[in-house]
């Protein structure tokens, strides 16, 4: 078969065996797709031998690049041992050690100053390590005493996963309305949406009033709600939202005061995202439950861990009899050949000086970015590190959004990728986030890409 008839064999074979997620099935049909083929570095070649750069770190998780030996390295080395065993009832090396590098870096970080978390409990991607959390919350709750406190605050655009306790305490309606009559009851806050405050106000001015809603809501409330969840600093499914200074300090401040469990969903901004190991180091805060995911086996295989404090931990321990057992658990909780891959991920951040280096990086793509403000159809360009939300409007002056059916922000990425460049919009939001190791010319690049494509899309 030659390289043609190949190519046609999977793109017949795709088309109809597969379903894809996010994906408008219809539409897909009628497109000749793309098809991955390799990786190096920030960069991916299809089947057709065309290389593209990485915009997205292929769904936010490439954290060093595409086939870093030393991941793939420790992969090898741990399938010549054993490639899986459960940890139900038993444990093996390298949890046990990640467990340990993964306090190392927490407690590296300013957070050292508050509560400490101390135990780690593993799964497989961002949504179950928030379903982890929620249940965890709850039934820590439940052991204190206190049966009360059976639901949860969220914000606004917030997005937590898919499965459906991670999508009840969401609030993207595009995404989660469907499932309304499967979700459990929460309360919702206006999220820090500065771009398009709900009251019209503007920050600094407005003295964090979104802060004070939450408030009023924890006040009224606070013996019904188990635990705030809240993505630090970036809003990320929510079109990069980037709440102001002092809004995530000012949110566990109150959790403090009313007496509520805060759980911060780093799955999209930890390890490295924001120019910080964790985002909720940029205001030395400590949550009670941290959910992490994505780039923690630098984009190689799935692997996620809910980290709580030990104050939440201690409410599980008991006699048998008891049942204060956290009755939770996945097949591949824990799993040799991700823990392997995380291991050597984290080492890379420390023997590359990942996080120093980037903060040059982060200056060259604001600069970069600086550019887009002036386009007549670019309402706001957000950035925090490798994080970037460009919001397209048609109308600059009233804010005025396009119409969802027109399919702007598709358009462009579908421009982007004739160019050498593969992105993901949300909604009309253009979002970047490339590999933490990518070069200060191929960030220059990926902005310009960006920027053309922008320009010939919406005129």
């Amino acid at each position: 078969m030659n390289v043609q008839s190949y190519i046609r064999h999977i793109e017949k074979l795709d088309k109809q065996y597969l379903w894809h997620p996010f994906t408008q099935m219809k539409e897909w049909a009628e497109e000749p797709p793309v098809i991955i083929t390799e990786g190096r570095g920030p960069f991916l070649k299809d089947i057709s031998g065309k290389w593209y750069i990485d915009g997205v770190s292929s769904l936010w998780v490439t954290v060093h690049g595409h086939r870093k030996k030393e991941i793939d390295d420790a992969i090898k080395k741990q399938v010549d041992k054993i490639s899986h065993s459960t940890l139900l009832g038993l444990t093996h090396p390298p949890a046990v050690l990640l467990a340990e590098k993964l306090m190392k870096l927490i407690h590296s970080s300013p957070v050292t100053r508050h509560p400490s978390l101390q135990r780690v409990f593993y799964s497989d991607n961002g949504s179950t390590a928030v379903e982890i959390a929620l249940k965890m919350a709850f039934q820590y709750w439940r052991h204190k005493g206190v049966k009360g406190k059976k639901t949860f605050l969220t914000l606004n655009n917030a997005y937590h996963g898919d499965t459906l306790g991670a999508v009840s305490v969401g609030g993207i309606d595009l995404f989660h309305s469907i499932f309304s009559p499967l979700l459990f009851k929460t309360f919702k806050v206006p999220s820090p949406y500065c771009y398009r405050c709900g009251p019209g106000k503007k920050y600094p001015s407005c003295k964090l009033s979104c802060l004070h809603e939450m408030e009023k809501i924890m006040k009224k409330h606070h013996g019904e709600i188990a635990a705030l969840i809240i993505e630090p600093l970036v809003q990320g499914a929510g079109g990069m939202i980037m709440s102001p200074p002092g809004y995530l300090k000012g949110a566990r401040k109150l959790c403090s005061r009313y007496g509520i469990l805060m759980i911060a969903d780093e799955v999209a901004t930890g390890f490295g995202r924001t120019g910080r190991m964790f985002a909720c180091e940029h205001e030395d805060v400590s949550p009670d439950i941290l959910c992490l995911a994505k780039g923690i086996t630098g984009g190689c295989l799935p692997l996620a861990a809910t980290v709580t404090s030990e104050e939440v931990y201690s409410a599980f321990l008991g006699e048998y009899k008891e049942l204060k057992t956290f009755f939770h658990g996945h097949t591949y909780t824990g799993n040799q050949l991700a823990c392997a891959a995380a291991l050597a991920n984290l080492d890379l951040f420390k023997k590359e000086k990942t996080l120093n280096r980037m903060q040059k990086k982060i200056d060259v793509l604001k600069k970069e970015l600086e550019k887009m403000n002036s386009f007549s159809h670019v309402g706001e360009v957000r950035q925090k590190g490798f994080m970037v939300g460009i919001e397209l409007v048609k109308n600059k002056k009233t804010k005025e959004p396009y119409p969802l059916e027109e399919k702007t922000g598709w358009k462009v990425c579908c421009r982007a990728r004739e160019k050498g460049l593969l992105i993901r919009p949300l909604g009309s939001v253009v979002v970047l986030m490339p590999p933490l190791s990518i070069s200060h010319q191929e960030l220059k690049s990926l902005v310009r890409l960006t920027a053309e494509a922008v320009k010939e899309v919406t005129g």
